[in-house]
């Protein structure tokens, strides 16, 4: 058969088609395949309770004794110091311990970190000032009640929680001296 001239320039025009309806439901299939198989570890880092946020009521400030103060400050050199003497994550941890246990519920954990120590040495103390609270906790629930903290009813441990409250104050200073900032 012969083509002539205008059917000759269609003919050279054509290209052939790819047929890619499977595709889209073979990237969606593919998709839901890796969120289904991959893991998203939620957790990771540190878990706080943020103060509320502010109204514009006025704060009630208690004036606090300075003998019910546990103050912990981490140097630029990521070392932990109480009463300016450099003690060993243990040493704070014993000592801790003791003084929430003297001090009831009238202490406050005053934390003084330099900018310039690291994340790590700071996230180790606030671990161990959390398993500490955890385990003078557990021991008044077993004490109390004679179970685990982690199984007493919510009643049992707001009393718990209001007999060894967790009071930690928090901030950056700038130098060795201690300045807070601003």
């Amino acid at each position: 058969m012969r083509l002539n001239n205008a059917s000759r320039r269609q003919y050279h025009r054509r290209i052939p088609a790819l047929n890619t309806t499977a595709t889209a439901d073979m990237s969606f299939i593919l998709l839901i395949f890796f969120l289904l198989t991959s893991s998203m570890d939620s957790e990771k880092g540190l878990q706080q309770n943020l103060p509320p946020k502010e109204t514009k009521k006025e704060m009630d400030v208690k004036n606090i004794d300075r003998e019910n103060v546990f103050s912990i400050y981490i140097t630029e050199q990521n070392t932990y110091t109480l009463n300016d003497t450099l003690r060993s994550i243990k040493d704070i941890e014993n000592r801790l311990s003791a003084f929430i246990t003297q001090k009831s519920s009238e202490h406050v954990i005053e934390i003084l970190a330099n900018r310039e120590s690291s994340y790590q040495t700071y996230f180790r103390l606030q671990n161990l000032i959390a398993k500490t609270y955890s385990k003078l906790r557990d021991a008044e629930a077993r004490k109390r009640y004679k179970i685990p903290y982690s199984i007493c009813n919510d009643e049992q441990q707001e009393k718990i929680q209001t007999a060894i409250p967790q009071r930690v104050s928090e901030e950056f200073v700038n130098t060795e001296n201690k300045t807070p900032n601003m």
